[in-house]
């Protein structure tokens, strides 16, 4: 079964991004529409899509995320299904941009792009999904809230991560790039126009 797709930005944009959600929140939550929106500002077409489980929550089915590995084929799927042939950028927020990194370097896709990545499970620094990240090839770009309880910016500069991975750092942002302005002097709508205009630079260079 083919995935259904949210579109966002022009037709002929020469970049297209395919965004997947989070474990906990579907592909038109509110953080996944503000990515949306302000990456489709840039000129950027994005595509969203859900996976199974989410997508019978609809139905009335609260089904608990499986676990990323699992959900490998649905990403491959929706690749296929949304037949970009043009360049093309996959990724998404948390476990959506995670899965994407697993089968990023067998992939067409120009680049990587993940928002808010679950480097470890909250208070289980620990536990590390970084393995794969040592020997990615896939030019990447991870977009992380210095204070993500998924990997703080402390955390996440002692890791061995791979030189194809840059990282963009959010001032005081949590896990959706979200910092408290009395304390940053920054909102959320500074941090994702930040956020778009550097993915589009970066894209470009794809």
């Amino acid at each position: 079964m083919s995935p259904d797709f949210l579109f966002n930005g022009p037709d002929s944009a020469k970049t297209t991004l395919l965004l997947a959600h989070g474990a906990g929140g579907a592909m038109d939550s509110p953080a996944m529409q503000a990515l949306a929106e302000v990456f489709a500002a840039e000129g950027l077409r994005v595509a969203r899509f859900e996976f199974s489980y989410m997508a019978a929550r609809r139905q009335g089915t609260r089904k608990p995320p499986p676990k990323a590995e699992t959900l490998i084929p649905e990403y491959r799927a929706a690749m296929a299904a949304l037949g970009v042939k043009g360049k093309f950028i996959i990724g998404g927020k948390s476990m959506g941009g995670r899965i994407a990194s697993m089968i990023a370097d067998e992939t067409q896709a120009a680049g990587l792009l993940c928002i808010g990545y679950p480097f470890h499970p909250v208070g289980k620094p620990e536990k590390l999904r970084t393995a794969h990240l040592k020997h990615l090839r896939k030019p990447t770009l991870i977009a992380q809230g210095t204070r993500d309880p998924f990997g703080t910016r402390d955390e996440v500069t002692t890791y061995d991560l791979s030189p194809a991975i840059q990282i963009l750092w959010m001032e005081d942002g949590d896990h959706d790039l979200r910092p408290r302005k009395s304390v940053s002097g920054f909102t959320i709508k500074n941090h994702l126009a930040s956020l778009a205009r550097e993915v589009t630079e970066w894209s470009s260079k794809l």
